[in-house]
Order: structure tokens, then sequence, then C-alpha cells
């Protein structure tokens, strides 16, 4: 392939962003991208991780600069493509992502604008940075798998909210987010499970466990306030028996970075975290807001592993 083609943005486009309204927003953004010069390829995505499989191609083909057109789950697919393949180091791939999902909480630890004509003036700078990836090593339906993230991943309570919110569409997204995790209280039943980090090991009750790389999740909640993108560590937070009113009087604190100043809530910055099952029912785990498998879990923290655009 001519190294013209190679300095082209190669561009994933997931129509089904946004609850499908990107599919009649596309033509506008292209249009803005044309205007401004940005000379671009683009394939759209037609089922779930299409996007991994297109950056993986797209690699291979000679592309070194990847648009994701999309939310927080778009982002997740095309960072596992860059991740996955073997062909050139991860940090040689210029990442960016183009916020038009539902929660978009990726782009608020970095002050990545939504805003289309601010965004191309930010691509085209091309002012770069390195962030660190989360590796993730877990089960689903008994069968070992991998999972890269670049924001926070959950667990327990996080996981399971996460799996009741499958297929909705949010339009106020803050607001429902919120609603729907208070309201999944009553349904939630804790887990026993085993929490290995640096030299402890904590066997109780979890009703929530966050690892992030990023502050930012379930529509601008603040779960790991700790969380520095790239300072080689995960930010841990934990949550042990808690009653529900407790977690009902406490939910400004999602959203103020106030978490670990509640008594219940312990936190720690670490660079390996297991979690293992200690009862009937493991513990499920989900990335950048996708529920990917279930427990014993391994989390890995890949330093400065990606290379993003930012403002």
């Amino acid at each position: 392939m001519s190294k013209k083609v190679k300095d082209h943005w190669f561009i994933i486009v997931n129509p089904k962003a946004n609850g499908g309204r990107l599919e009649k927003e596309w033509e506008h953004i292209k249009q803005c991208l044309n205007y401004n010069h940005i000379n671009f390829f683009i394939k759209k995505t037609t089922h779930p991780n299409h996007a991994t499989e297109l950056t993986k191609d797209a690699i291979e083909n000679g592309y070194k600069k990847i648009i994701a057109v999309g939310g927080d789950g778009t982002g997740n697919e095309v960072a596992n493509g860059i991740l996955q393949q073997k062909i050139i180091p991860s940090s040689e791939i210029t990442f960016a992502l183009l916020p038009v999902g539902t929660g978009n909480d990726w782009i608020k630890t970095h002050k990545i604008p939504k805003h289309l004509e601010k965004w191309i003036k930010m691509l085209k700078n091309e002012k770069t940075t390195f962030q660190d990836v989360g590796l993730v090593q877990c089960f689903l339906n008994q069968k070992k798998i991998e999972r890269y993230f670049i924001n926070v991943a959950g667990m327990a309570y996080d996981a399971f909210g996460v799996q009741l919110s499958e297929g909705k569409n949010w339009r106020f997204p803050k607001i429902q987010y919120l609603f729907h995790a208070l309201s999944g209280l009553f349904k939630y039943k804790i887990h026993r499970a085993k929490l290995i980090f640096d030299e402890q090991k904590i066997i109780d009750y979890f009703y929530i466990i966050n690892v992030g790389i990023c502050k930012y999740s379930g529509g601008g909640m603040q779960l790991v306030p700790h969380a520095v993108p790239n300072d080689g560590n995960f930010a841990l937070t934990f949550v042990r028996k808690i009653s529900k009113l407790d977690v009902i009087l406490n939910s400004y604190r999602f959203y103020n970075s106030s978490l670990l100043e509640h008594s219940k809530v312990e936190g720690s910055l670490t660079k390996k975290i297991r979690v293992e099952t200690m009862d009937d029912e493991p513990t499920g785990v989900e990335v950048d807001g996708e529920y990917i498998g279930e427990s014993p879990v391994e989390f890995s923290i890949l330093p400065k592993a990606l290379k993003i655009i930012i403002k």
C-alpha cells in the first residue's frame, strides 16, 4: 500500500451508536471532515466486535491512524483491535474517538471535546499522549477469555447493573444511569469473593469492585476518582457489605469525587488484581460498559500502551 494511503485516517463508524441516531448524523459529520480537508477511508460496523476486526484489517493494510466514531463501546472495540494485532507495536498506532455515544465517559478524563468543530480542530493539531491499558482475563461459559479496556472495569453490582441496562436507549444518560443503578439494588444478591492485590487477600461479601484507568463511567460517575490514566497503576475501589439505604443516601458521592471519603469505601493503587469466587455464584465483570464474563478474574496493567489524540 502506498505511503499516501497510510497517511489517511481509517474511520470506523458504528451506525447504531447513540440509539441508532448516528446513522442520520453521519452524513453531516462526513461533510465537515471533507470541508476541513481530512483525508480518510470509512468502514461501518455491522455486528458486535466488528470494529475490532476492522481495526486489525486496517493495520494489516498499512494504516497507523484510526478513528472510532461511536461511544465508549466502539472505542473499546477499536482499542482491542490495536492491542490484539501483532504486526507493529500498539504505541505506534494513533487512536482517536469521535464521541457520539450515550455515556461518552472515556473522553471526560482527557477533556476531549464533543462539539464537532472543536473536535476536528483537535484532530488536525494531532497532539498525542500515551495512556495505560488494562488486560482482563476471565471466564465466559466456562471458557477463558481475554479483553483489553481503556476506561473502567467493574465487578459485582456494577457488572449486574450493566447486564440490566443492555439494550437500553438512554436519552438522558446521567439521570437514567443513576435511576437504573439505584432501582437495581433491590434485585441484586451480594456474593462472597476473594480480592487479591499487592500483599492483601480479602475474603468478604463485596457490593462493588471497580478497577479504573480513567475516572468516569456510568454517565459521569466517578467510582475511581483517584485514577490517573498514565501512572502505570490501576485505581482500585471496593465496598463490602453496605445497606441499600446507605447507598441511596450517598449516591451524590458518585459524581463529586468524594466517594473515597465514605467510611465503607476502600481504595488503593495497584498493578495487578485477582478476584476469585468463594460461594456458589461467580462474580460478574464488565469493561468499558460491556458485560464480558465472570470470576475468577485477573487484571494486569500495560503502561502507556495506547497513543491517543488529545486537545
